[in-house]
């Protein structure tokens, strides 16, 4: 877990995934587009950009419950 000042580093431990080669949409850090919301305290929605190549995708981790949504970016 991280505290709010700290930045993550590496892969992470719910969804992992690339832009594919340029197939996907990539993002302002230069990544796949991707972003998280909490729907409740414990049920987080994950959307990413459709043709995305996904490596890792949870359905739970630590007792939250991670559900996933392809966008067209």
């Amino acid at each position: 877990m991280l505290t709010p000042n700290e930045k993550p580093s590496g892969s992470g431990n719910a969804f992992v995934a690339d832009d594919d080669h340029g197939a996907a949409t990539v993002g302002d850090w230069g990544g796949p587009w991707a972003e998280i919301r909490w729907l409740t305290g414990d049920h987080l929605l994950v959307r990413y950009a459709a043709d995305s190549r996904i490596f890792e995708q949870e359905e739970q981790v630590s007792g939250v419950k991670i559900s996933y949504e392809q966008a067209d970016r």
